[in-house]
């Protein structure tokens, strides 16, 4: 359900007027920079795991800030505040599907971000939207 909204998501704020979250390649792929790899995993996380605190912070405050989330809310509440936060926190999101596809390839940022990101991401919002209010 969440994927599905988020594609749905990216296809509208694709459009030129604003910043590109689209999930789609938005790079030709015989463009598309290589992975690094003279860098170790431990730099490359090093790299990527600010870019995901500052993602995943943008995401919390929207949420947090939202009236509809109580601390209290469902699975499905969960979802629709995070789909509802991606344009206010394009910049971050969109910093970390880049770094990502930099550090491990093409397409992985995305794969990333629709994957364990997405997994974790309802259970990092109670968390930390509880620490917050």
């Amino acid at each position: 359900m969440i994927v599905e909204s988020l594609f749905g998501l990216s296809l509208v704020l694709s459009s030129p007027a604003t910043i590109n979250v689209s999930l789609n390649g938005r790079t030709d792929m015989a463009m598309a920079p290589a992975p690094l790899p003279d860098i170790s995993m431990r730099q490359k996380e090093s790299t990527l795991l600010p870019l995901v605190r500052r993602a995943t912070q943008c995401i919390v405050r929207k949420v947090a800030s939202d009236p509809r989330y109580d601390g209290n809310v469902g699975p499905a509440t969960i979802n629709d505040l995070i789909i509802d936060s991606i344009p206010a926190c394009a910049r971050p999101v969109r910093a970390m599907i880049d770094a990502h596809d930099r550090l491990y390839g093409s397409g992985s940022g995305e794969a990333f971000l629709l994957g364990p990101y997405l997994d974790v991401l309802p259970s990092a919002i109670g968390t930390q939207a509880k620490v917050r209010k």
